[in-house]
């Protein structure tokens, strides 16, 4: 990514990496700003500057380190080094919770997030596992910050943890030969080609997608794969039943001899309508009121029968292509 504006908090450059980043886009705008929480001018936007704000780059620092207690592939969510992405996933959660804000911004404070999880790990009585990705992709942030073998090899100088995030992207060469200790779960999103191609806008084909799974595998990281989100477009039996097929024939044995799956049907939300009908019109329209229904405030999901149906059906398929490996949860 080369953004063409940097907002920025000045105490950045109190932080080695903010002086760094300083550096690398010296090219483009650096604009101040009080809070990357909240910038006014960017919250005025109309939505039909979503794609434009995603080239944005916010750096600050953050503030709020508490951990959430989860209780999937994780023990705890960990705020980290980024948040939003500048990808444009019609259906992405952070576009829910930030609404055109969904931009990313980077944290370069990391120095202080890892001494917090070295000690949160080291006085925990179990092996803890710290989910640092779930505000962000950090695969494709890497490519900004290099923070990735930075906070490997950092935690992994510490005795006890481990760490995992999910990705949507392919670039882990970075990764692959560095000294993980077995203590860093990659979990690659993965999704039927034409969902990548009209609805996962800006991020890795699938067969990439695939490639890079295999290749964390044979550098010896666990690697999980997540079927997320699910979407019940109207073929969608056809494309998962293909996209099934196609993960037993191309994932290497070493992947499905130690993969595990998790399964997201997809949630979507009177915001993301908002701004999908303004900055993506020729977008497919995710929004299907006879397959959907409404669950808390300004949000849809899949009516209880269909997705029903759309689990029973994805279990079958998995039991028979990839038998024996797990399903840790639908939800």
């Amino acid at each position: 990514m080369k953004p063409d504006i940097v907002y920025y908090e000045p105490s950045v450059f109190s932080y080695p990496l903010g002086k760094q980043l300083k550096t690398k886009f010296a090219d483009v705008p650096w604009i101040p700003i009080e809070n990357h929480n909240n910038i006014e001018t960017l919250r005025r936007n109309p939505n039909t500057a979503f794609p434009q704000m995603k080239r944005h780059l916010i750096v600050g620092v953050r503030k709020s380190l508490r951990f959430v207690p989860n209780h999937k592939v994780s023990d705890f969510l960990v705020p980290y080094t980024s948040s939003g992405c500048s990808a444009m996933c019609l259906y992405c959660y952070l576009v829910c919770s930030y609404n055109k804000c969904a931009y990313l911004r980077l944290f370069v404070n990391r120095e202080e997030m890892m001494d917090n999880l070295i000690r949160t790990a080291a006085r925990a009585e179990k092996e803890l596992v710290f989910e640092i990705g779930s505000n962000s992709d950090l695969v494709l942030e890497n490519t900004i910050t290099g923070n990735l073998p930075w906070t490997i090899h950092a935690f992994t100088e510490s005795p006890k943890g481990r760490l995992t995030f999910p990705t949507k992207f392919d670039m882990v060469e970075p990764l692959l030969p560095l000294e993980h200790k077995g203590r860093v779960i990659v979990r690659m999103s993965i999704n039927p080609p034409s969902i990548i191609q009209k609805i996962e806008l800006g991020t890795s084909p699938l067969e990439r997608r695939i490639q890079a799974m295999n290749l964390l595998c044979d550098a010896g990281y666990p690697v999980g794969m997540l079927l997320a989100p699910i979407i019940l477009t109207d073929n969608w039996r056809a494309l998962y039943a293909d996209l099934i097929n196609r993960l037993a024939d191309e994932l290497s044995e070493k992947v499905k001899a130690q993969l595990f799956i998790e399964i997201i049907f997809m949630t979507y939300s009177y915001v993301h309508r908002a701004i999908n009908s303004e900055a993506f019109p020729n977008a497919v329209d995710l929004y299907d009121p006879s397959q959907m229904t409404g669950r808390g405030r300004g949000k849809y999901c899949y009516r209880d029968p269909l997705r029903a149906e759309g689990e029973s059906y994805l279990r079958e398929l998995l039991s028979k292509k990839l038998p024996g490996v797990p399903i840790l949860y639908v939800v």
